[in-house]
C-alpha cells in the first residue's frame, strides 16, 4: 500500500513508520524538512508546514495515497487543511482519550463526535481536550463520506518521550526538588510509544472505520512509581504545596477499555510488565 504519514519523524510516529515499512508498505512522510529522521532512502519525503494550508495543498494535491495517517491534527482546521486536498482511500487520525470525561473502564461510546456541534477552529482557540473533540467532529461529521478512523490514546510514554512528563517525577525525586502533586494515588492508563506505533500500523490494511481506544492493560499511580524510586534509590520524593507543578496534575483516576481493539485481534502489553524497566532507565538518566 502507498501510505502518507504526517508526523512521522519523532516519538511514536517513528515507530509507526518502521512498522509500516516492515509490513512492506511504501511510505511517504510529510515533514517541514527541519528535523532529521532515521529512515534514509526507505521513505519518500514531502515538505510542508502542517499549519499552512497552502503548503499542504502544494505538497499533496497531485498525489494519491491508499492511507493517510495524521499524527498532527490538533484542531478542526487541521483536518480540513488535509482532507480538502488529499486523495486517499482512508484517513487515520491520531486522537486522544482526553476527549472523554475519563473514569475506570472508559469506553468508546462515551464520546460520539457526531453529537457535537461542528466548530472550525485553530489550535490555540480551545483547551487541548476540547480542540480534539472539534477535530473528531470535523472528521466524522463534515467528511463523513471519507472512510476514516480515530485512534484514542491515553498518555504515551517511553524512552523517546520528548515531553518527559513521567521523567519529570523521577528526576524531581532523585534530585530532591520539591513538587506539588494533586492526584498522588490516582491510577491512570498509559501506552508505550512503540506499542502505539504498532497499534496504528495494525489498521493500515483493515476496513475498520469509527473510533477506537488503544492502551496497555492495567493502571498505575504516581505514588506507586515514586515508591518504587524510593525502594531503588533511597530517595524520598519531596512533596510540597509550593513545589513545582507536576505534568499529570488535574487527571482523575481512570482506565481505558480496549475490548473493541482486542475483538479485532490486537493484543496489548501489560503495563506492569514494562513500566518499572522504563522507570529504571529514567532513574539512571536522572543520576547523570
Amino acid at each position: 500500500m502507498d501510505i502518507l504519514v504526517i508526523g512521522g519523524t519523532r516519538f511514536f510516529g517513528i515507530h509507526l513508520v518502521n512498522e509500516l515499512l516492515s509490513a512492506g508498505h511504501k511510505v511517504t512522510i510529510a515533514t517541514r524538512g527541519k528535523a532529521s529522521d532515521p529512515f534514509g532512502d526507505k521513505v519518500t519525503r514531502l515538505i510542508l508546514d502542517r499549519t499552512d494550508r497552502e503548503t499542504i495543498k502544494t505538497a499533496i494535491y497531485w498525489k494519491k495515497f491508499d492511507v493517510v495517517y495524521d499524527n498532527l491534527a490538533y484542531c478542526s482546521n487541521d483536518v480540513r487543511n488535509v482532507l480538502d486536498f488529499a486523495k486517499c482511500e482512508r484517513y487515520i487520525l491520531m486522537s486522544t482519550t482526553s476527549v472523554y470525561d475519563k473514569h475506570l473502564e472508559t469506553k468508546e461510546g462515551e464520546f460520539n463526535p457526531i453529537d457535537e456541534t461542528l466548530v472550525w477552529c485553530e489550535r490555540d482557540e480551545f483547551p487541548y481536550n476540547e480542540s480534539k473533540r472539534h477535530t473528531e467532529c470535523a472528521l466524522f461529521k463534515h467528511y463523513k463520506k471519507m472512510p476514516s478512523m480515530a485512534i484514542r490514546f491515553p498518555f504515551v510514554i517511553g524512552e523517546d518521550d520528548y515531553t518527559k512528563r513521567l521523567y519529570f517525577y523521577v528526576e524531581h525525586a532523585i534530585k530532591q526538588i520539591p513538587m506539588y502533586i494533586d492526584n498522588l494515588g490516582c491510577r491512570m492508563g498509559f501506552i508505550r510509544s512503540d506499542e502505539a506505533g504498532k497499534f496504528m500500523a495494525y489498521f493500515a490494511d483493515k476496513d475498520f472505520t469509527g473510533y477506537i481506544n488503544g492502551s496497555s492493560d492495567g493502571v498505575i499511580s504516581i505514588k506507586e512509581i515514586l515508591d518504587y524510586v524510593e525502594t531503588k534509590t533511597g530517595k524520598v520524593a519531596i512533596l510540597a504545596a509550593d513545589g513545582d507543578q507536576t505534568p499529570y496534575n488535574g487527571e482523575h483516576e481512570y482506565s481505558i477499555n480496549t475490548n473493541k481493539a482486542k475483538n479485532l485481534g490486537f493484543e496489548f502489553t501489560t503495563l506492569q510488565d514494562w513500566i518499572y524497566e522504563l522507570v529504571d532507565k529514567y532513574i539512571e538518566l536522572a543520576k547523570d
